[in-house]
């Protein structure tokens, strides 16, 4: 059996809470890897990134991870990967990993992603320049995330992003906001390759479960939703 744990959006402070530093101490015991969909700070600075990390180095599992868009916000977005590189995380960004967990391989491969909208009710390359670089930096990640998924070798796959690839887990928040907290674009990638879980965050008043336009099973594991320091998905017999 593999267990993998999954959160996102801890939205770290200066100091981390105490339910994030109990939750790390019981990693070990619950799960074989952890994926971290991204937001760990809530401005962006590096220090706050320093206060999630402090309690994974003790946690015993491998631990891989991307950034989301508050971790962004203060530009300290490259001094945050490098210290959690330095820490022991894998961060991946138009990247893949395989992690050898239980007797088995684990391959996750990880973009941030971007903004753009779903079926129906997306963004278009079309009109005005800074309209055609917004949908490019959406298609870029797509298109990066899509091409680490195909290189994996590996008997269970998973993506790993910050923006969702669904509009199913976006339920719950406003209508007028799912343009800016995924795209189809990441779906369509995850559907080009046989990936049997797809996780990320940043819709706090989402749903958890749900699915890409293709059947890829997906999950919002941003804490505000699963109202825990992570959740457990089993792979295995």
């Amino acid at each position: 059996m593999i267990r993998i744990a999954a959160i996102g959006d801890v939205h770290a402070g200066a100091q981390p809470s105490k339910e994030w530093v109990d939750g790390c101490a019981r990693l070990a015991a619950e799960a074989d890897l952890l994926l971290y969909a991204g937001d760990l700070t809530q401005h962006g600075a590096l220090n706050e990134a320093e206060a999630l990390v402090a309690p994974l180095k003790d946690a015993g599992i491998p631990v891989v991870a991307v950034l989301g868009n508050h971790d962004y916000n203060l530009g300290q977005e490259h001094s945050i990967r490098r210290m959690m590189e330095r820490s022991g995380i894998c961060v991946v960004e138009g990247s893949a990993t395989t992690v050898e967990v239980a007797g088995a391989r684990v391959g996750v491969a990880g973009a941030k992603g971007f903004a753009g909208g779903f079926s129906g009710a997306s963004a278009s390359a079309f009109g005005e320049e800074a309209m055609k670089a917004f949908v490019k930096v959406t298609r870029d990640a797509a298109n990066a995330l899509g091409e680490a998924l195909a290189q994996l070798s590996c008997d269970v796959r998973v993506a790993l992003t910050h923006y969702s690839p669904a509009r199913d887990t976006l339920y719950g928040e406003k209508p007028e906001v799912y343009p800016f907290l995924g795209s189809y674009l990441l779906g369509a990638a995850i559907d080009g390759c046989a990936v049997d879980l797809a996780v990320h965050g940043h819709a706090h008043h989402g749903t958890e479960r749900g699915i890409t336009a293709g059947g890829t099973p997906v999950r919002n594991v941003a804490m505000p939703v699963l109202r825990a320091p992570f959740n457990v998905y089993e792979f295995g017999d």
